[in-house]
């Protein structure tokens, strides 16, 4: 009869074991995962700056340009900000980075915690009107996602100084080059921005992995906010 009661007795502990653990974690523990941050701040040694004995990090800064509807647009760190730069004409990196940003558009349409900001390295030729036709054809109309145009010298600032990220036209320094793919020359990395101004993540556009880890650690930063 004893035995009988022990082994009773150590079947309900082992079948309520795994119960007790379910609950201590559903009540007590949180499974999270954060991204990391990139480029710290340096201070005017070169040196990486600490405060309260965290690094800092850059915050992008704030900025303004016209969209494809020919609207002034203002960056609005309140929302979580995926970045890329590209222009109109270029028949490389651009359409397949595009069409790679419709999934992320795509995913995120009825969510307005997201958008997409897309600055076009060529604003002379890009004006919005040219903008309004690029998206059209692509089919990137969503509202979460500007197609934006300014000032040249204010948008390679922002991305050389701001988002550190390269953007050149080589016409300016050699006047001979007709290929529209020679003369504007930028990147092909996407910025994932926190509602801090922190880039949290950069991908490449071109890379549908990186597009697939991209929609990933957007919602991974929607549920840590």
């Amino acid at each position: 009869m004893l035995k009988k009661y022990i082994k009773t007795g150590i079947l309900l502990i082992v079948l309520g074991v795994p119960v007790f653990v379910f609950i201590f974690l559903k009540v007590f523990g949180e499974n999270k995962f954060d991204l990391p941050h990139y480029f710290p701040e340096l201070d005017a040694s070169g040196e990486v700056k600490v405060v309260n004995g965290d690094t800092t990090f850059i915050v992008i800064p704030d900025f303004k340009f016209t969209d494809q509807s020919s609207k002034s647009f203002e960056y609005n760190k309140e929302k979580l900000t995926v970045v890329s730069f590209f222009f109109s004409r270029c028949g490389t990196i651009c359409p397949i980075t595009n069409k790679n940003l419709l999934r992320v558009a795509e995913t995120f349409k009825l969510n307005d915690s997201i958008q997409i900001l897309s600055l076009t390295v060529d604003p002379v030729y890009d004006t919005p009107e040219v903008l309004n036709k690029y998206a059209n054809e692509l089919g990137g109309i969503y509202k979460n996602w500007r197609f934006l145009t300014g000032d040249k010298k204010y948008t390679y600032d922002l991305a050389i100084k701001g988002m550190k990220l390269p953007v050149s036209d080589a016409s300016d320094y050699d006047k001979n080059i007709v290929d529209i793919d020679q003369t504007f020359i930028h990147s092909d990395k996407l910025l994932l921005i926190d509602t801090k101004g922190n880039i949290r993540g950069i991908y490449e556009g071109t890379n549908k992995s990186d597009i697939e880890r991209l929609v990933v650690e957007i919602k991974v930063l929607l549920k840590n906010k």
